[in-house]
């Protein structure tokens, strides 16, 4: 009899307990003010556990870069608190990476909305046209 599969891989159950930590740590445990305001959205984690993709985003887009350098000088800190947090053999190197999905996400939204706005003109003003012409024809 064969066994069922499991919903989760062992990996992305420890990628999902890394970005709660990570998310935890960065809210209590960073003092570096330039790692203000950050989102740990997502964590990718290699097969052998060796490295660790974590994406985050934040809220002032101006402090993008100033995040960046504060995530990287605070990668070896959250490593080691990972290591306290988590058990597993190796704690995985950390890369972060920039998440622009939710920007593009809100452009995209805007970008359906300008044209919802424009086909609502154009054509709110061809079935009121469209409307008048059918009573004609009616009458």
């Amino acid at each position: 009899m064969a066994k069922a599969k499991k919903g989760f891989s062992r990996s992305d159950r420890i990628a999902e307990q890394i970005q709660r930590e990570l998310a935890e740590l960065t809210r209590k445990g960073l003092k570096d003010p330039r790692a203000g305001w950050i989102t740990i959205t997502a964590v990718e984690v290699t097969r052998d556990y060796s490295h660790a993709k974590i994406y985050y985003t934040v809220m002032v887009d101006t402090t993008r870069e100033a995040t960046q350098e504060a995530l990287e000088s605070s990668a070896g800190y959250l490593r080691n608190e990972l290591g306290r947090a988590i058990k597993i053999f190796s704690i995985p190197q950390l890369h972060f990476v920039y998440d622009d999905s939710v920007e593009r996400g809100m452009h995209l939204t805007s970008l359906i909305s300008q044209v919802a706005r424009d086909d609502a003109e154009k054509f709110g003003e061809a079935s009121a046209d469209g409307e008048s012409a059918d009573k004609g024809a009616a009458e």
